[in-house]
């Protein structure tokens, strides 16, 4: 339920250089000129409210192993929304001792294996999620994005086409088939994904991230344009979580390491914890300050 608020809406100076569209010849100014911020999401009272009450449900109440098993996997499910991982994961490995069939918490403890960089601990989760239901398509989003960060292109890509299909309108889903794909043969997914954004309507608001991948819309425009048909302050931070974060895959590709590095801060500064772009902005600086330590430690003098 979004709450009518006033926006808190910030306009700020980010400069990088010489920003350009991928595979374009269209080039931008060294200045992005508007970047808007949104005020943080705070943690909404019901969720600390139902954690009181399946907390004391779990404790005090008369129940099979299987209602047990639910409560403790509809709490992980709500300390996972405010970004208590740790707490998450604790309770779906709690579900699973007592209800091992339970696809969504295999999903689940996947999605933080691959946060934490446990790969191959987040492959067999998502695993055993398709082998319970072989039809769960967003355990195919999620393995794919784990072999998308586990250097698997070609299997991420797979399991991409797979939930791509599931929805061949879905901007989302195009664009982490994109992401994949790129990594395989950069041309070709340009390619791939101007054929397929044909599919996708135009007034969808994502459709502005393809064709700033596309080079039909410049960094400063898509900037310019987050604000259109936005209301509240929560509808403005969900929509930066993702646009930021996208953002910086746009600036990751074209090798503007530091730009990307602070729109990954960016969408993480929303505290959209349930949205995929902020659980993996997070892996994405993680990976970049991994990738900077190794470079540091061979380029040191002898």
């Amino acid at each position: 339920m979004l709450l009518k608020s006033k926006l808190l809406v910030i306009s700020i100076v980010l400069c990088v250089q010489g920003c350009a569209a991928i595979n374009s010849n269209k080039s931008e100014s060294n200045g992005i000129g508007q970047l808007v911020i949104a005020e943080p999401v705070a943690v909404n009272y019901k969720s600390e409210i139902a954690i009181l009450r399946l907390s004391d449900i779990i404790l005090r109440a008369e129940i099979t192993d299987e209602q047990r098993a639910q409560l403790f996997y509809d709490r992980g499910v709500i300390y996972d929304s405010v970004g208590l991982r740790s707490l998450a994961r604790l309770d779906f490995n709690r579900a699973l001792k007592l209800k091992p069939n339970l696809v969504d918490a295999y999903n689940f403890i996947g999605i933080q294996f691959t946060q934490l960089q446990e790969f191959n601990q987040a492959y067999d989760a998502f695993d055993s999620a398709l082998d319970l239901n072989p039809e769960h398509e967003y355990a195919y989003l999620n393995r794919g994005i784990a072999l998308y960060y586990g250097g698997r292109p070609n299997l991420a890509r797979s399991d991409f086409q797979v939930f791509h299909h599931g929805r061949a309108d879905d901007p989302y889903r195009l664009l982490w088939l994109y992401l994949a794909e790129y990594q395989i043969n950069a041309s070709q997914a340009k390619a791939d994904l101007a054929e397929r954004s044909t599919q996708v309507a135009d007034n969808i608001w994502a459709k502005n991230i393809i064709n700033l991948y596309l080079g039909e819309e410049t960094q400063s425009e898509f900037i310019q344009n987050l604000t259109l048909n936005i209301n509240t302050n929560k509808e403005l931070s969900d929509r930066l979580c993702e646009a930021y974060f996208y953002l910086g895959k746009y600036n990751q590709l074209l090798g503007k390491e530091d730009v990307a590095s602070n729109f990954f801060k960016l969408a993480l500064s929303t505290n959209v914890f349930e949205f995929v772009e902020h659980r993996y902005a997070k892996l994405e600086l993680d990976l970049m300050r991994s990738e900077q330590l190794e470079i540091d430690t061979t380029t040191e003098p002898e």
